[in-house]
């Protein structure tokens, strides 16, 4: 349940086109819907200014496809993530306008153009090419919340001079997002580089003593750069989430 969506519905009834019953139809399952296996929290949207989004890892197929049956028939856009090849496979040929994000393993069903809230552009600043399908997740996400997005691949600390010569780039934005896994440093130097809100977020990316991630994740939280924050490891949907809400400000 969109903001437009139900502007939509109260503008035809006081137009007279849609009759009072047939826009208490229409809002029926408004602001949730039980089907089962989950709760569907359409009010979510116009609550929190970004809608529900299905987190695939841990569901099966059939719950996946009722979710997103539900979300798609109210009008929603559907953003799932963490979406591996094999579920994609059975799950795309029932949404033939739905779009697979290989590098991001999400998907995406876009029923109507996503509002273009942001104020300015996003920046997904990645370490390593490792990195990508992490810094791709926050790229489909922020996109599909309605933000300008660029990205910027590959200019880790171990070729620092990659990323001081996208200097103009990195100043453009008016919110970042660094995603980094080894030792998780590239977030401080972006850091120290602008004058914009940067949110880091580690990745599982690195060798043993990386210890999945946490090892990022805690010297990005010791960032003596001002004005790093930090989202949880591999979490490029909730870093993403959160540079839109700044976006738009």
């Amino acid at each position: 349940m969109t903001s437009n969506y139900l502007k939509m519905v109260l503008d035809s009834v006081k137009q007279g086109s849609t009759s009072v019953d047939d826009a208490l139809e229409q809002l029926r399952h408004f602001p949730s819907q039980d089907i089962g296996c989950a709760q569907i929290d359409h009010h979510r949207e116009l609550r929190q200014g970004m809608p529900e989004v299905i987190f695939g890892e841990g569901k099966s197929v059939e719950q996946i496809v009722r979710i997103i049956s539900a979300m798609s028939e109210r009008g929603a856009n559907v953003l799932a993530t963490r979406l591996d090849a094999e579920k994609a496979r059975q799950i795309m040929p029932l949404f033939p306008a739905g779009i697979y994000h290989a590098d991001a393993r999400c998907l995406t069903l876009a029923q109507q153009p996503p509002e273009q809230r942001g104020k300015g552009t996003i920046l997904i600043v990645s370490a390593g090419t490792s990195d990508i399908p992490v810094a791709a997740e926050a790229l489909i996400t922020a996109r599909f919340l309605g933000n300008q997005v660029d990205h910027l691949y590959d200019v880790g600390v171990a070729g620092i001079h990659r990323l001081l010569a996208r200097s103009e780039q990195l100043a453009a934005a008016s919110v970042l997002i660094v995603v980094a896994g080894m030792e998780g440093a590239l977030p401080s130097v972006v850091g120290g580089l602008v004058d914009k809100p940067v949110i880091a977020v580690p990745t599982s990316v690195g060798y043993g003593a990386s210890f999945g991630g946490i090892a990022a994740l805690l010297g990005m939280l010791n960032s003596c750069a001002a004005g790093v924050t930090v989202v949880n490891i591999d979490n490029g949907f909730g870093a993403a989430s959160a540079a839109s809400l700044m976006n738009r400000i």
